[in-house]
């Protein structure tokens, strides 16, 4: 391939910027849903340990096919990484406020499926909006089966309209915001 150096020895030692590439394709594979959170903290506890080119490898085969080459590991899907801008902040907050609208399941659906496509920011608030969401739905059908949940279900949404504000905020200021008691079922 032009423009690729050769494959260094095995035994070379890495410097930091190359565990720093690497953990950054790591973090990127996580935003795309090609990792879930275990695997990439191992992954990412690996790279951070790795002594030598041999220990960064493994790590990256998998998720692009091929094996890398120093300081040239492949950028994901081939392009070069987004820094977050202001956009990526005010689609990742619509992602959780657009559920106030009355769009809840549907309205972090579009969002993963619009503007996920170009940022993997948008990308995993929507996603993660999207999962509280549908935690939120399957509750409201299931819990009304016991008298305990029938007086759940309406603070159920009272919850569901309080956290959506705070990950819309927590989004807009670029922060990483987790739903909590949330099934995490779209990955």
């Amino acid at each position: 391939m032009p423009g690729r150096g050769p494959v260094p020895p095995a035994q070379l030692r890495v410097s930091d910027a190359d565990r720093d590439q690497v953990v950054e394709h790591v973090k990127a594979a996580y935003a795309e849903g090609r990792l879930d959170k275990d695997e990439m903290d191992l992954r990412l506890d690996h790279a951070m340990t790795a002594q030598t080119h041999a220990d960064l490898m493994p790590i990256m085969a998998d998720l692009y096919n091929r094996v890398p080459t120093a300081m040239s590991y492949p950028k994901p899907h081939d392009e070069p990484a987004r820094a977050v801008d202001a956009t990526d902040r005010v689609a990742g907050a619509a992602a959780h406020l657009i559920t106030l609208t009355g769009l809840f399941v549907v309205g972090p659906l579009i969002m993963l499926l619009t503007a996920g496509r170009t940022s993997p920011y948008v990308r995993r608030q929507a996603m993660e909006a999207l999962n509280f969401h549908l935690t939120v739905f399957g509750a409201t059908i299931l819990l009304p089966f016991t008298i305990v949940g029938i007086v759940l279900v309406p603070l159920f949404w009272v919850l569901g309209i309080v956290l959506s504000i705070v990950g819309g905020a927590s989004a807009l200021v670029d922060g990483e915001f987790r739903y909590p008691l949330t099934v995490r079922l779209i990955k």
